[in-house]
């Protein structure tokens, strides 16, 4: 029997899936940008949802880790396509 936490990352999943479409077909770069950032957040939602199914803590951290780099990059990225860099 499939377990309800696996079942819910597979669903988070493909949205990713979705979502990388969005991101390559796009039609403007703040579209892909916003596509990218919502990559990063379902990647971090199936991190702790694995974390719960496997009942492994360090999953949670590799995920805190991960959602701060996405952050700072979101801004990066952001000022970059303002012109501030």
């Amino acid at each position: 029997m499939i377990d309800a936490w696996f079942l819910t990352a597979f669903i988070l999943f493909i949205w990713i899936l979705l979502s990388t479409v969005r991101a390559v077909i796009g039609p403007t770069v703040p579209d892909r940008v916003v596509a990218l950032d919502t990559i990063n957040t379902l990647t971090v939602a199936i991190m702790i949802i694995l974390s719960v199914a496997y009942r492994e803590i360090i999953f949670v951290d590799v995920a805190i880790v991960y959602a701060l780099l996405s952050f700072v990059a979101t801004l990066y990225i952001a000022k970059y396509l303002e012109g501030g860099i």
